[in-house]
Formats: structure tokens, C-alpha cells, sequence
């Protein structure tokens, strides 16, 4: 038993789906069920009902789970006291796309200002995990976007930006000052990944969670969404705050709520310098420094406090949260 087969062990737990855990530790199902496998084995108990849905823990897998998180919160405080002892502190950044550039070079400026001897690691992640490693322990605090599910995880919200819908420019709809949802009914949308957070992913497509979702290809990056609106005149959503590429416009929603540019981290972090991170990112935004950002597809199309809708004519109602 080690730290990395709890880790994973606390992500089925949490997911209650071996194909939702592979996806947030971005690795394939069968290593992941072979090392649940090896660690009931090495226990000596059976850790997971298999046979229900969702997969549900045992005895002996909930006091392990209740066990294992404690474990992992302390190996990261070890982990954090060590590197500052040694005088070579590190923070890991997760950031969704250009994420770090919507937070804008100023909160670069002022860690550096407050932390000039602690190396920054940027973890990049693509759009099928808005914790952009947090749930996998590849970060220590994340630049994303909510919706997303926070089991676990803290978000502090530094601006909420107004949405729009990414159309190519010769499209009949791109003269339009504004639309509603329900005047993209019948249009060929972007989707997330199976296995990507159903939160995230029902935004971004303009549906509830739960909700079927609009038919269109699949994508994970920035890039694959314009080129698809590009080429192939494929709709998605993003948040009003830059330009586009030469070819696409961007028509605002005027019933989409506002998408929430956030910080996030894990819950049980006790680590000074995360900490530090979220006041002085937080400071500069109540400081009114609010950059401009850019534009990105499944990221920019999910809006938080959708509380009703009906998808099938398109139709989103709610307010930002």
C-alpha cells in the first residue's frame, strides 16, 4: 500500500464510477481497477461492491476512505514543510488553457513580489477536468471555471464574466446584436468526453446535468472548438472577454448566467503558501485589477446556477451563483 494507490482508491470512492475516476487521474480504466485490485489484496478486504451502480464502498472500504483522505492531507503538509526547510518551496498551478492569462499577468507579478525564492510549476490540463489536476494531486491550486463538481475542493470567485455563442462570421445568425438559446435550436454543438464531470459538461453544452445532451462532435481543447466552428460552422459558448480569431464572432446570450472565473483547491490543504496564493490573488481582484482575458470553448460555456431549463428547445433560465 502507498500514497498513490490510496490516491486512487479515494478517487473511485468519491466517483462511485472506475470510468469517472480513470478520467479525473487521467489515466485508463484497466491500470486503475488493477491497482484497487492489488490494494484490497495487500489489505486483505474487499474495498468496493462491484456488483451495484454506482460502485459503493464496504465496511472496510469506508474506513479506509475516512483514513486514506487524512493520509494524503498529511503527506502534503509533509511534503510542503520539507520543501520549506530545504529552502526550495514549490507551488503547482493547474490552469484550464490560457486560464492563467484570464487571471492576468498581474497576479504573476504580485506572488512573485510576495514569494521572489518559490519556483512555480504551470500543470496545463485540457477540458475534460475542470480541477485541472487538483483531484489527481497533480496541483496544488487551480485557475478554472466553474460549474464542476467540489467534493473535496474550495473555490473563491474573482469574476463572473457574461457568455456568449462562438459562430463563424458568415453565419446568419452573426449579425445578431444578441440571442437566446432557443434560437440555436437544431444547430450542431460541442460535447465533453464521456466520463468528464457531468456538470461541467452539461453547461458547457447548455443543459442541466442530467439533461440530454445536443448532438455534435467531441472535443477536448481550445484549438479542436474554434477550428470546428471554423470549418464545419459547429456552435459553442464562450465568455465575452476577447477577441477571436479572423473568421468567428462572438454574440452575447441574454440567457446564458454569467460564467465564474475561480480558484480552486483541495479542501483539507493546510499549506501556507496555497494559502497565501488564494489572499493575494483574491486582493488584487477586489483591488478592482481585473485584466482581460480570452476566449475558450468548453471552459467559457459553463454557467454557474442554471436552476431550470428545457433543452430540447433551448432554453436556459437562471442566475449566476
Amino acid at each position: 500500500m502507498d500514497l498513490r494507490s490510496l490516491n486512487y482508491f479515494v478517487a473511485v470512492a468519491e466517483e462511485r464510477n472506475f470510468g469517472r475516476a480513470a478520467t479525473r487521474l487521467h489515466m485508463t480504466q484497466p491500470p486503475l481497477s488493477r491497482a484497487i485490485k492489488q490494494l484490497e489484496t495487500d489489505l486483505g478486504a474487499v474495498l468496493l461492491d462491484r456488483t451495484s451502480s454506482p460502485v459503493t464502498l464496504t465496511d472496510a472500504g469506508s474506513t479506509l476512505y475516512a483514513e486514506a483522505r487524512l493520509l494524503l492531507a498529511q503527506a502534503e503538509q509533509v511534503r510542503a514543510q520539507v520543501a520549506a526547510a530545504a529552502g526550495s518551496a514549490t507551488i503547482t498551478i493547474g490552469i484550464l488553457a490560457d486560464s492563467a492569462e484570464q487571471a492576468g499577468t498581474h497576479l504573476a507579478a504580485a506572488f512573485r513580489d510576495r514569494h521572489p525564492q518559490v519556483s512555480v510549476r504551470i500543470h496545463e490540463a485540457d477540458f475534460t477536468d475542470p480541477t485541472t489536476g487538483l483531484r489527481a494531486g497533480l496541483t496544488d491550486v487551480a485557475l478554472t471555471r466553474e460549474p464542476f463538481d467540489q467534493t473535496g475542493i474550495s473555490t473563491h470567485v474573482l469574476r463572473r464574466d457574461p457568455v456568449g455563442v462562438v459562430l463563424r462570421a458568415d453565419d446568419p445568425l452573426a449579425g445578431h446584436d444578441s440571442l437566446r438559446l432557443a434560437e440555436l435550436a437544431g444547430r450542431r454543438w460541442f460535447r465533453l468526453p464521456e466520463g468528464t464531470d457531468p456538470r461541467w459538461r452539461a453547461y458547457w453544452n447548455g443543459c442541466p446535468p442530467g439533461a440530454e445532451l445536443r448532438d455534435g462532435p467531441v472535443v477536448r481543447t481550445v484549438h479542436e472548438c474554434l477550428q470546428g466552428v471554423l470549418w464545419n460552422g459547429v456552435i459553442g459558448l464562450a465568455p465575452i472577454v476577447h477577441e477571436l480569431p479572423d473568421g468567428l464572432t462572438l454574440v452575447p446570450l441574454t440567457d446564458m448566467p454569467a460564467s465564474p472565473l475561480v480558484i480552486a483547491w483541495r479542501s483539507t490543504s493546510t499549506d501556507p503558501l496555497i494559502r497565501s496564493f488564494i489572499r493575494i490573488a483574491a486582493n488584487a481582484y477586489r483591488a478592482g485589477r481585473q485584466p482581460a482575458g480570452y476566449v475558450s470553448c468548453p471552459s467559457s460555456t459553463v454557467a454557474a446556477g442554471v436552476r431550470s431549463s428545457n433543452c430540447s428547445a433551448g432554453q436556459v433560465t437562471g442566475s449566476a451563483g
